[in-house]
């Protein structure tokens, strides 16, 4: 039983119990809500599977990617519908609904669309002799480890709401301590490979972050709220889904490590962005208050 197994269980273990989490404090009425706004659901789309893998694209070529890391960041370009989204949106003082919507439908299309922007993506960027997508195998992996869970708590929510209530406080507490305990296996084994990114490949996921979410926010509507939604949702990809194929499909290899590399730094370059839409608020809202007075 070899650290990168370990690793690889406990990933998907963690993934499944946060999509059961988020599910479970879902209401189908957002989703729907989300699902029925056409426009928003098209300029989410086209800025998920197409804006950010082509900008992924262009940034692999640009900064000479090495085929494996071209998959780690790849992977993440094509995973979008992250569980962070809606709470980095309520903290930033955007809608919360409008995030939580775009997350279980991306999250659920990813099912179809992973596969097949990852294995023609590869195919552009490395070329046949490259690393090739078992893509059934990853159809399957997002299956067991996000779609079904997510649907088990989403039906649970909505069958039965109080019981929802009362498992998502602990199911919540639980994910938190999975993600801490995984993070620090995951920074532990692969730390010394952490410091073989090159300097020009950090720079070139800074510059893939900085576009996805000025893509999210520029889609994103009129409204503030909705457009904080947009870019949270859009700039952040789905780190624990990218892990899960990574760890079981290239374990071992700078793959997994670019995954770390990148998810650590949308998820630090999100909380800070959303620290200072929470601060804007504060200040907006004392200024009016002044005035009131």
């Amino acid at each position: 039983m070899g650290l990168d197994w370990l690793i690889s269980v406990l990933v998907a273990v963690t993934l499944i119990e946060m999509m059961i989490a988020t599910g479970l404090g879902v209401r189908l009425a957002d989703v729907t809500r989300v699902a029925r706004n056409r426009p928003q659901l098209l300029a989410a789309g086209l800025t998920n599977y197409v804006a950010v893998p082509a900008a992924a694209v262009a940034m692999i070529l640009l900064v000479g990617a090495d085929p494996p890391s071209a998959i780690g960041i790849l992977l993440l370009a094509v995973c979008p519908g992250p569980p962070y989204g809606p709470p980095l949106t309520s903290f930033a003082g955007g809608t919360t609904a409008t995030a939580v919507g775009l997350m279980v439908i991306l999250a659920g299309s990813s099912v179809v669309m992973a596969p097949l922007l990852l294995s023609f993506l590869l195919l552009l960027t490395t070329g046949s002799a490259g690393p090739q997508v078992h893509a059934f195998g990853m159809f399957k992996a997002i299956v067991v480890t996000q779609l079904l869970p997510l649907c088990c708590g989403l039906a649970i929510s909505h069958r039965r709401p109080d019981l929802a209530r009362r498992w998502l406080g602990p199911a919540t507490a639980a994910g938190k301590i999975l993600n801490a305990v995984t993070l620090a296996l995951i920074l532990t084994s692969q730390f010394p490979k952490l410091l073989d990114v090159r300097p020009g490949e950090i720079v070139g996921m800074l510059g893939l972050l900085s576009f996805s979410l000025a893509a999210g926010w520029s889609v994103g509507g009129r409204l503030s709220g909705n457009r904080k939604a947009m870019a949270l949702t859009t700039s952040i990809r789905n780190v624990g889904l990218g892990l899960v194929i990574a760890s079981s499909t290239f374990a071992g290899t700078p793959a997994v490590t670019t995954v770390v590399v990148y998810g650590l730094l949308q998820l630090l370059a999100a909380f800070l962005l959303a620290l200072w839409w929470r601060h804007q608020a504060a200040e907006v809202q004392s200024d009016h208050q002044e005035r009131a007075r």
